[in-house]
């Protein structure tokens, strides 16, 4: 029975924007070509995790209650997730930013963004939240387990100003706003049971208007790296079929050849 690796940053904007490159990633294991502007974003909240580790929140976020930053850039992964009237699981596995440890011994799981915050980017991030509490609070054997966990939130860092310091050098400052997330277990549960549904179900059709690569998959059509039979998966392990040219013609191959050796004529 199928059990989904669910990473908690791909259940938003993958998610939200194509459902049909979400089912390629999780499911069949095919992501997204990657890109490299985001790396400035990492490079930012990397230096953030490092200078706020240990710092006490009454020194940066009156908002929260009294603890200190104990985690860094933390693995997680969670129990396997069951619903009712499948037998598909799901489990989530990911890195969260940092976490609280608050005096009264409680735990709070904090996830930075670059940015101004709006309600609707808000409520897609807590998704990831949610995530990694879940996570933390009820782990797979091994995993790390911090429990209770009290509160929820995003620190949202937009630059706003520029600072020339010396020949070579520049300081980047801005505002940090806190944005507490309300918990929802009930609501990130059934969110969870409807990404499975998806996953369950046969492969969404490509979205070439809403999505880039989707748009590069259609304009390239016929490349041996184009998957194109979405109604038609691999006899052999349910995967996509993409079109290659053989010495005896044309057929659809397996995307996860070598490892699968399904074929279907054309």
């Amino acid at each position: 029975m199928p059990d989904y690796k669910l990473s908690p940053s791909d259940l938003t904007y993958l998610y939200d924007g194509c459902k049909h490159c979400f089912v390629l990633k999780v499911k069949f294991g095919i992501p997204q070509p990657s890109i490299g502007l985001p790396a400035v974003f990492s490079t930012i909240a990397g230096l953030q995790k490092e200078y706020y580790s240990g710092k006490r929140t009454e020194s940066f976020c009156p908002a929260l209650a009294p603890g200190v930053v104990r985690y860094g850039e933390k693995k997680v992964r969670s129990e396997r997730v069951t619903f009712d009237g499948t037998p598909s699981k799901c489990h989530i596995q990911g890195r969260f930013d940092i976490v609280v440890e608050f005096d009264d011994g409680s735990y709070g799981v904090l996830d930075f963004k670059t940015g101004s915050p709006t309600e609707e980017k808000s409520e897609l991030y807590g998704r990831q939240v949610h995530a990694y509490a879940m996570a933390l609070e009820r782990p797979e054997d091994k995993s790390l387990h911090l429990s209770p966990v009290s509160h929820l939130g995003l620190l949202y860092f937009a630059p706003d100003h520029c600072e020339h310091v010396v020949v070579g050098r520049q300081r980047l400052e801005g505002r940090m706003d806190w944005v507490e997330v309300n918990r929802n277990d009930a609501g990130f549960r059934k969110f969870l049971s409807d990404v499975v549904s998806l996953l369950d179900g046969p492969l969404p059709p490509p979205d070439p208007e809403n999505c880039d690569w989707c748009t590069y998959r259609v304009k390239t059509r016929g490349g041996t790296e184009v998957i194109e039979d979405t109604a038609s998966n691999c006899p052999m392990c349910g995967s996509p079929m993409r079109r290659r040219s053989g010495k005896f013609g044309e057929f659809w191959s397996c995307t996860r050849f070598p490892e699968c050796k399904g074929t279907r004529n054309v």
